[in-house]
């Protein structure tokens, strides 16, 4: 893929989305954190956008990966056989919200917590600015609004097997990011985001009288002596410069003030950076457990689930976002930065076509805007997302300005 040509100033290229659409955005952010909808179950987060496209006057709006929309914008300004994919994900999480905004969830359990409420809102700018400006620039960006990036089955891998990538030549998403200051853009080439599989274990003794707790095998005790040594693969026997976390994020056992547990069930995750270390985790937790259990004389049941890769960042798209946040928003907000220990299903896009993922940075003290993701507390800096659409505007009218023909890789 040859690098696409890049402006030497802000001047050059930079965007100027009408306050209109911005003032659109925010209201959309906030109809979204209010009706939030879990992984697979978007039904109605994919009607209001919908909705909201069309009143732009967006048409061939389809639908896409289950409960996510896809639309093309085509510019006319110029010949180009290019195409660009910009995924936003609109799913949220079963979290209780105590943010304390005065848009809070309405769903009982639900919340947005991880802010893909404003990335989808940030799509819908960057969708209708483009529409609107179709002769300023030539190519296709096609914005996917795509459902299931927290949970399985993976909207993300089955934006992949619906072939929605087949004709683009490279992929762009943004996500939120509360541990760098508000409106900065930070980005990196390489290894960006963690693999993230989980495991399901199921912990059997027998159970017996709380007061003789020695005529059984009291498999909370068992579960509990799991969770510790699970720990030492990490902190004993992983490189702390080779990326591995494990987490325990749920148990179950247990159910009378007098009888010790007869089975426990608890479950958690695998975020890994590398393959080997994938494999070698893998390995070493069914391992662990096995041996935890039958020095105890209990048995154990471990299912391993694998889930998406790391996102791997090109190194040409990645300076084409840091070209783009200069020309938009200023060279001081762009921020050459490594990647994070979460995971993300654009994993799928970065395997099948030259993709770039980026942050921006939402966090203000100001605002409350200090809480990491997943928190019950969770709160956006909404001044910050007109930088977001700013960059992906940029960075695709910059991409589709490239020389290279169609279906570059």
């Amino acid at each position: 893929m040859s690098k696409p040509d890049l402006p030497s100033s802000a001047s050059d290229t930079a965007p100027d989305i009408d306050a209109g659409i911005l003032d659109r955005m925010i209201e959309i952010r906030r109809h979204l954190h209010r009706h939030p909808e879990l992984s697979n179950r978007e039904v109605g987060t994919q009607r209001y956008l919908r909705e909201m496209l069309g009143r732009e006057g967006i048409a061939e709006i389809r639908d896409v990966a289950g409960y996510g929309l896809a639309v093309d914008i085509v510019g006319t300004g110029r010949p180009s056989n290019r195409k660009v994919a910009i995924r936003a994900d609109i799913d949220a999480l079963p979290i209780e919200e105590e943010s304390g905004v005065d848009f809070a969830s309405e769903n009982p359990g639900v919340m947005h917590a991880c802010g893909h409420d404003a990335h989808a809102a940030m799509g819908f700018a960057v969708a209708a600015h483009l529409n609107r400006s179709r002769d300023s620039f030539g190519g296709t960006v096609r914005l996917i609004f795509q459902p299931a990036e927290e949970d399985e089955p993976s909207g993300g891998k089955r934006v992949v097997e619906e072939g929605l990538l087949d004709d683009v030549d490279a992929a762009i998403c943004v996500h939120v990011d509360p541990y760098t200051p508000s409106g900065k853009v930070a980005v990196g080439s390489g290894p960006y985001t963690l693999a993230c599989d989980t495991f399901d274990v199921l912990v059997t003794g027998s159970a017996a009288h709380a007061a003789k707790p020695y005529e059984g095998v009291d498999a909370l005790a068992v579960a509990c002596a799991m969770v510790s040594e699970l720990q030492k693969i990490v902190s004993r026997e992983t490189d702390p410069y080779d990326p591995l976390v494990i987490s325990v994020t749920a148990i179950n056992g247990g159910n009378a003030y007098n009888v010790t547990a007869g089975k426990v069930a608890f479950k958690g995750t695998i975020r890994s950076g590398n393959d080997s270390t994938r494999e070698r985790a893998w390995r070493r937790l069914r391992e662990v457990l096995e041996g935890v259990a039958s020095s105890h004389g209990a048995s154990v049941q471990v299912d391993q689930h694998r889930g998406e890769p790391g996102v791997v960042n090109d190194a040409e798209m990645t300076e084409l976002i840091i070209a783009g946040a200069k020309a938009s928003i200023g060279a001081d907000n762009a921020l050459n930065m490594p990647g994070w220990s979460i995971a993300d299903d654009f994993a799928y896009y970065s395997e099948k076509r030259p993709s770039v993922y980026f942050r921006l940075g939402i966090r203000n003290e100001e605002v409350g805007s200090v809480y990491p993701l997943h928190h019950a507390r969770f709160r956006v800096d909404e001044a910050a997302l007109k930088n977001g659409a700013l960059t992906l505007v940029s960075a695709a009218t910059m991409f589709l300005a490239g020389q290279e023909g169609p279906g570059a890789s």
